[in-house]
């Protein structure tokens, strides 16, 4: 895997249901290395901090291999890396091929793979349709968070080198499809509720449809 676009966002309001909201969704390339904290990346727009950035979330992943799909969808849009919000899109990023807890070391950071992207309604407004959700969620590439496990900086072309893999492992994919499917995997509930790479709401939320 390697980063092919660093990006970052300035806060962008819109009106949604008659209320002025902010939102960070509106990356674009930066063309410059970026920096990797414990919470967030350094000067990129937060502006839902209950949903996205700290710990679990301090940086959003998204592959440079799903684009085409995407952009055969919603060929009138205006294309540019970061079009989903990324931090980070990386090539060669299969998330049926990564795992939840992975841990690599890219640039001067030291990360690992967190938790899910849950699509809301901003994905919606930028697309031009909240369609777009359940198309997100249908397809399953949604990308990752990371974790960061020591600060840095990287940028374009640095690649990720595996430093470490949990034993149990649940790909990134199965971790999506665990999530929104009706009928979940028990082995599956069972390595997301222990894993201590998601936050404990999530890991909650999995225990409660494991079987007793």
């Amino acid at each position: 895997m390697k980063i092919i676009s660093t990006n970052l966002a300035q806060p962008k309001t819109f009106r949604w249901k008659g209320n002025e909201e902010t939102t960070g969704i509106y990356k674009s390339p930066s063309h410059k290395p970026i920096y990797l904290t414990k919470n967030n990346v350094l000067n990129d727009e937060i502006s839902d901090r209950k949903h996205h950035g700290g710990f679990y979330q301090a940086c959003y992943v998204f592959s440079a291999e799903q684009y085409p799909f995407w952009k055969g969808l919603y060929p009138h849009l205006d294309w540019n890396w970061g079009m989903f919000g990324e931090n980070l899109t990386l090539s060669n990023f299969d998330e049926r091929t990564v795992f939840l807890g992975d841990v690599y070391k890219v640039g001067n950071a030291l990360v690992q793979l967190s938790q899910y992207r849950e699509p809301c309604y901003k994905l919606g407004y930028k697309f031009g349709t909240q369609a777009i959700i359940k198309q997100f969620i249908e397809r399953g590439f949604a990308g990752s968070y990371l974790s960061i496990l020591e600060e840095g900086s990287v940028e374009v072309g640095d690649e990720f080198t595996l430093m470490d893999r949990p034993q149990k492992g649940l790909s990134v994919y199965d971790l999506f499809q665990l999530r929104y499917a009706n009928e979940k995997d028990q082995e599956h509930l069972k390595i997301a509720a222990a894993s201590e790479s998601i936050s404990q709401n999530k890991r909650v939320f999995f225990k409660s449809y494991m079987e007793s």
